[in-house]
């Protein structure tokens, strides 16, 4: 049985996942290339709980790459 596809906001943009999709997941389907930070629903994330973090529809996702320079 295929879980049931939900779908999530990354980057102000909509994204189709399947229902048991985690935050890891997302940022693949994302093309985020690390470093990089995750929020959900505007809260921090930390790195070692994107494989568990399980989403839902209609969660809003960021990802933040820092920048460099000065």
């Amino acid at each position: 049985m295929n879980p049931a596809i939900i779908k999530v906001k990354i980057n102000q943009t909509e994204f189709e996942l399947q229902g048991n999709a985690s935050l890891e997941d997302a940022a693949r389907v994302y093309g985020a290339t690390p470093p990089f930070a995750a929020a959900v629903n505007t809260e921090f994330v930390p790195k070692s709980d994107y494989k568990e973090k399980r989403l839902q529809s209609g969660d809003e996702i960021e990802l933040i790459s820092p920048i460099t320079g000065g």
